[in-house]
């Protein structure tokens, strides 16, 4: 299936990115118990995605202002530790908590989803 025709399927399928979220997360969550600190790189790479997809502007700081601020601010705090995680310099309670608060944010995404 080409790439326009899977942005076709979801206008129709609202819950096809929820499907796959969820399966992404799963394969993350497997790789969680062997490899934490590659596992937060990617659960924070999906996540970014997913709040992107719900419309927060992540990467705008004024925008970050809103109300919704201490769902980004948390996942900021949280790819932070993926990239000090990729370059060895996080602890793995730092990694640990990072994780958590990924988890956190990805049910809550997930929660809002239609």
């Amino acid at each position: 299936m080409n790439p326009d025709e899977t942005n076709d399927l979801r206008a129709l399928e609202p819950g096809l990115d929820l499907h796959q979220w969820q399966s992404e997360r799963a394969s993350i969550e497997e790789e969680a118990g062997d490899a934490p600190d590659a596992a937060v790189s990617h659960l924070a790479d999906l996540v970014h995605r997913m709040l992107l997809a719900r419309g927060y502007a992540v990467d705008d700081p004024v925008a970050r202002e809103g109300d919704e601020a201490e769902l980004v601010v948390g996942y900021l705090a949280a790819r932070e530790t993926a990239e000090r995680a990729e370059l060895g310099g996080a602890s793995r309670a730092d990694v640990e908590a990072a994780l958590e608060e990924l988890r956190t944010t990805f049910d809550t995404l997930a929660a809002e989803h239609p």
